[in-house]
C-alpha cells in the first residue's frame, strides 16, 4: 500500500472511536484536558488502518460502476479470489501521538520471510510487511505498522 495523502481529520477520528466503542475524550473533545495535552484530539491506536481508503489500488475499496466483493459473500456478483493467505499478527509502533489536522504519507517495505512446519497445515510460509506513516510537511515518522501473513501449504485437517 502506498498512499500519497492521508488526511487525519477530527471528524474521522471521532467516527472511528465511536465505531470501536471507545468513549475516551482524547479522541473526541479538543477542549478536554486529555486532548489539550497533545494540542488537539489524537487518533486511537489502530486508526492508521483507515488509510487504506486513500489507496486507489486497495482491493477492499469500492469503485463506482465496478463489481466489488465487499464484506459479504459476493454482494455485487464480483468474483472472489481466494489466496489462502491469512492475517497472522499486526503491531503498531507510535513514535508520537497522531494529532488531528496532520496529513500523512504511507510507504510500504518488505520485512522477513520464514517458514515453519505444522502438524495440520503442512509448511507455513510467513511474510512480514512494514508500513511507515510520515508527516507530509516535515517528513517525521509518526507510526510504523508491522503485519505478518501466513500461507499454509495444505488445508488444515480436523482434530
Amino acid at each position: 500500500m502506498a498512499v500519497e495523502r492521508f488526511p487525519v481529520e477530527a471528524s474521522h477520528i471521532m467516527m472511528f472511536a465511536r465505531a470501536i466503542g471507545d468513549e475516551n475524550p482524547v479522541y473526541t473533545d479538543p477542549a478536554s484536558p486529555e486532548a489539550a495535552a497533545f494540542g488537539g484530539v489524537i487518533a486511537p491506536p489502530t486508526f492508521t488502518m483507515a488509510s487504506s481508503q486513500f489507496d486507489p489500488d486497495n482491493a477492499l475499496r469500492p469503485r463506482p460502476g465496478q463489481p466489488w466483493f465487499g464484506s459479504a459473500k459476493e454482494p455485487s456478483g464480483a468474483e472472489v479470489v481466494r489466496t489462502g493467505r491469512l492475517h497472522a499478527e499486526q503491531h503498531f509502533e507510535y513514535h508520537r501521538p497522531l494529532v488531528a489536522g496532520e496529513v500523512l504519507t504511507v510507504s510500504e517495505r518488505d520485512g522477513k520471510q520464514w517458514q515453519k512446519e505444522s502438524k495440520r497445515g503442512g509448511t507455513l510460509s510467513f511474510e512480514e510487511k512494514f508500513f511507515d506513516y510520515s508527516n507530509v510537511e516535515t517528513g517525521e515518522l509518526v507510526v510504523t505498522a508491522r503485519f505478518v501473513t501466513v500461507v499454509p501449504s495444505q488445508v488444515p485437517t480436523q482434530g
